[in-house]
């Protein structure tokens, strides 16, 4: 433990070390420099503390969202600046070692001077990541993007072509800030006007009391023709905190569950349902939170017990790791897995239709957007809400529209 936080403390002097140099070499100027070093040691003393402070019988509060926050303000601007001096420097001093033995009289310096305009390019890449999460922490979290997705499936039900399903996921309304963006995004919800609504799991951060000053404002959301159901994501059992006791974790569970009644949502905890249309029916199966790398309570078998192959299936399942371990290729063929989780990481480029990254890919296969195999899909909500950083770049908060349509699907 001693010997991360030494190497800790000299990554962190170290990165603070350069971000110094390009400031000075910029400028002379006294009072900048001061400046700079003060603002500086302020900034690492404040988040220093604030993760003493973190008490994991409490979780994550606004506080260590702000912290988190400010840590990624001011640390990846500064490690982007100590990259490029970085490279500057092996630069200087295979120039120094050149001209010190190509030089016989030796009356040259051996490590070459700062180039100021090195510096400056290293301040203009970093004011991109700087203004990047500046934009994310206030007008990117709630930036709310309605994507539209047509599946085609050769074997729907004649009825159900054309049904439509608005899904939501990750909700995390312990993170929420803003009254009136989410009733903006619940208005969003409302205007789309799909026969079904499904909300992959993830009500809270940890507690149920969380949610208690947002469930009028997601009753909101207006009744479905076929209905409003829900699975549980791996927040929803509150992990990640410790408990004085069993008993009150268990309390806490039960609390969380009843809110997705509260907001008038049906919860399927591994089990399954019909939804019929005129003379035709598919079958929606929900599974509790099944995670490569979390709490696995997801039963696919019990979900399913007394489905065929034959059935037309729509799964919810939190976790898309779950997808690629055991569903894509299960026997009884579902056809439409529904999952979320991943939030894009809340970090990342996409330019839609084209390209997208996130780090977050590292770890996950299925992490945004749709993905097929053998004519099943998985279709990876970017969430609704936010958690840890409280903002979002690049990956934008979600509400998705899927049409199903009778036909040949195309790869």
């Amino acid at each position: 433990m001693a010997f991360r936080i030494l190497l800790l403390c000299l990554i962190i002097f170290i990165i603070e070390l350069y971000a110094f140099q390009a400031v000075k070499t910029i400028t002379k100027v006294r009072w900048v420099l001061i400046a700079h070093l003060v603002l500086s040691l302020s900034t690492i003393i404040f988040i220093g503390y604030q993760f003493t402070k973190f008490d994991r019988s409490v979780g994550q509060t606004k506080m260590t969202m702000i912290t988190l926050g400010l840590l990624l303000l001011v640390s990846l601007p500064k490690f982007l600046m100590s990259i490029v001096l970085l490279f500057e420097d092996l630069y200087r001093l295979f120039a120094g070692t050149s001209n010190y033995f190509s030089n016989y009289s030796k009356d040259v310096d051996f490590f070459p001077q700062r180039r100021k305009f090195v510096s400056q390019i290293a301040l203009g890449l970093a004011a991109i990541p700087f203004a990047s999460l500046i934009y994310g922490m206030t007008i990117g979290k709630y930036n709310y993007k309605v994507i539209k997705q047509q599946l085609y499936f050769s074997d729907l039900p004649e009825e159900f072509d054309g049904f439509t399903i608005t899904q939501i996921s990750d909700v995390h309304s312990g993170s929420f800030d803003n009254p009136d963006k989410i009733n903006y995004a619940i208005d969003l919800i409302n205007e789309q006007n799909s026969d079904m609504i499904l909300f992959t799991g993830d009500i809270v951060n940890t507690h149920a009391k969380e949610m208690h000053p947002w469930i009028d404002v997601f009753n909101r959301i207006k009744k479905h023709e076929y209905g409003k159901f829900s699975v549980l994501g791996n927040h929803d059992y509150g992990e990640y905190v410790t408990w004085p006791s069993q008993k009150a974790k268990d309390k806490n569970f039960e609390a969380i569950k009843n809110l997705y009644g509260q907001i008038d949502f049906k919860l399927l905890l591994n089990e399954h349902t019909f939804i019929e249309k005129g003379k035709s029916k598919i079958a929606l199966v929900g599974v509790e939170n099944w995670g490569n790398n979390f709490k696995k309570a997801g039963d696919i078998n019990k979900a399913s017990a007394n489905l065929t192959k034959d059935d037309f299936k729509i799964l919810m399942s939190h976790d898309p790791s779950h997808w690629e371990y055991e569903v894509k290729d299960h026997d009884k063929n579902f056809h439409l897995t529904l999952s979320g989780h991943t939030h894009g990481m809340q970090f990342g480029i996409e330019i839609p239709g084209y390209f997208k990254w996130s780090l977050v890919q590292y770890v996950y296969k299925q992490w945004a957007g749709l993905y097929e195999n053998k004519g099943r899909y998985v279709y990876v909500n970017r969430g609704f809400g936010f958690h840890a950083y409280p903002g979002r770049v690049g990956i934008m908060p979600e509400i998705t529209v899927i049409e199903l349509k009778k036909g040949k699907y195309t790869v």
